[in-house]
C-alpha cells in the first residue's frame, strides 16, 4: 500500500513533519485537531510538500529521516534545492580565539 510522507506549516510558522497511507485523511485530521498534539495547538495547516512512496514504511523512515533535519534543510528540499542538503547537513563551528 502506497504511502506519503508530508510537511505542513502550522499557523504558528512550525512545520510539522509526518507519515500517512491516507493524506487528504490525515490533513483533515490535523486541521480538526485530532492529527498530533503539536498541530492541534497550532491551527490551521497547511499542506506545504509531500513525497509519495510505495510503501508505508519507507513513508515512515523517510518521516524520521526530515524530522532530524534543519528548519533551513526543509525548506532547501521543499523548494527542490536538492543541491544544498548536503551543506545544510554539516555543523559549521567557528573557534573563536581571545
Amino acid at each position: 500500500m502506497k504511502g506519503y510522507m508530508y510537511i505542513v506549516l502550522c499557523s504558528d510558522g512550525s512545520y510539522y513533519t509526518g507519515s500517512t497511507k491516507y493524506l487528504e485523511r490525515r490533513l483533515l485530521q490535523h486541521n480538526n485537531g485530532t492529527g498530533s498534539r503539536h498541530t492541534s495547538k497550532r491551527l490551521p495547516v497547511e499542506l506545504l510538500y509531500y513525497e509519495e512512496y510505495s510503501r508505508i514504511d519507507e513513508a515512515f523512515y523517510r518521516e524520521k529521516q526530515i524530522q532530524g533535519w534543519s528548519r533551513k534543510k526543509k525548506e532547501a528540499l521543499m523548494r527542490g534545492e536538492t543541491e544544498l542538503l548536503p551543506r545544510l547537513a554539516k555543523k559549521v563551528f567557528s573557534m573563536k580565539r581571545d
